[in-house]
């Protein structure tokens, strides 16, 4: 080889190695962040992972006291379904010295009292959830919402304590009475208004349990019409439309999830009160016979025998509470069903 050419070989193999010295501080920083990037990507999809995981043991822990809690009333109440069957459901004697049980009179001063409540407070509260959004003044929205919200944190013993001492005698005098003396006499409802006006009774329990559920269901509507947006509020002003047909074509349609859901809440306290209803229903297990007359409700029922209950005894009344979980389960069930029967009319 020549020198000529050994010098082009040598001038070569420098441009080479300054070639490859130029492109090395390149090719490593990309291999570094390459390397990076995939261990970034290995700690997410384990922190996904991990969260994916611990949110669904926390939604199977509760399905699983859930199930704790109706199996263990159940097998409690093995004893007395196995010894009066059905019949345990329309049986009316209760009777604690004769060992004989029947749930009707406690369900059906349940169902009734409930029933009352729902049909006073549900009015009440779709009102005051319109006038807070709708129509109240700026300076007084946020004080009567904190007025609302305090009241859904009194104790049911205040209620109950409430409903015995001051609106028993109030209600007895000024409703009771004056509606005996004026509808005790007519076909058809005057059986409704008979008893004694001693202010206490299912009528009674119905509107102590109607001030307790009504701060919950106005304070769940409030909250969900003001998440109607604006816009669709301010389209309705623009076409022509009244306050009345914007709460009842925009507002309604947009929150009827919420609402039902709101309602569905209130129920549920209801159906499951305890202190306030035993102060002010009567407590006496007999069919109620009008709305002034005296009765009980499962859970009276409960917080005045489970103290001093024993053997069959107590297994009627764990049958009383199993019987609670189911109407509250198929009354949420009926709200559900309803729910998707609105959505799949209005998709048609």
């Amino acid at each position: 080889m020549t020198t000529a050419a050994h010098l082009i070989v040598k001038r070569t193999g420098i441009a080479w190695g300054m070639s490859a010295l130029e492109h090395a501080p390149q090719a490593v920083p990309e291999a570094v962040a390459a390397s990076r990037m995939a261990a970034i990507a290995r700690r997410q999809r384990w922190q996904d992972w991990l969260f994916h995981r611990g949110t669904q043991a926390f939604s199977l822990l509760v399905l699983a006291a859930l199930a704790g809690i109706l199996v263990s009333l159940f097998i409690s109440a093995w004893p007395a379904f196995q010894t009066f069957g059905l019949p345990f459901l329309w049986t009316v004697e209760w009777d604690a010295v004769n060992q004989r049980f029947g749930a009707a009179i406690a369900i059906t001063g349940t169902l009734l009292s409930s029933g009352i409540a729902l049909l006073i407070a549900v009015p009440l509260a779709f009102g005051i959830a319109l006038f807070l959004t709708e129509n109240c003044p700026p300076w007084l929205r946020r004080p009567l919402g904190t007025a609302v919200e305090l009241l859904a944190a009194v104790p049911s013993i205040i209620y109950g304590m409430f409903g015995a001492f001051a609106f028993a005698p109030l209600f007895a005098d000024f409703f009771q009475m004056p509606a005996q003396r004026v509808l005790g006499g007519m076909p058809l409802v005057g059986g409704l208004f008979g008893g004694a006006a001693n202010g206490m009774g299912i009528l009674a329990a119905g509107i102590v349990l109607s001030f307790m559920i009504l701060p919950y269901i106005a304070a769940v509507m409030r909250d969900v019409f003001e998440i109607v947006p604006a816009t669709l509020r301010e389209s309705a002003y623009g076409l022509g439309c009244t306050t009345w047909e914007v709460v009842r074509k925009v507002v309604l349609p947009y929150t009827h999830k919420g609402v039902v859901g709101g309602i569905m809440l209130g129920l549920g306290r209801a159906l499951g009160e305890t202190m306030a209803v035993t102060f002010v229903i009567g407590n006496a297990n007999r069919m109620p016979a009008s709305l002034f007359s005296p009765g009980t409700s499962i859970a009276a029922t409960l917080a005045n025998e489970f103290g001093e209950a024993t053997g069959l005894h107590l297994s009627a009344l764990f049958a009383l509470g199993f019987l609670l979980f189911v109407i509250t389960f198929v009354v949420l069930a009926l709200a559900k069903l309803m729910i998707l029967h609105a959505e799949r009319a209005k998709g048609a």
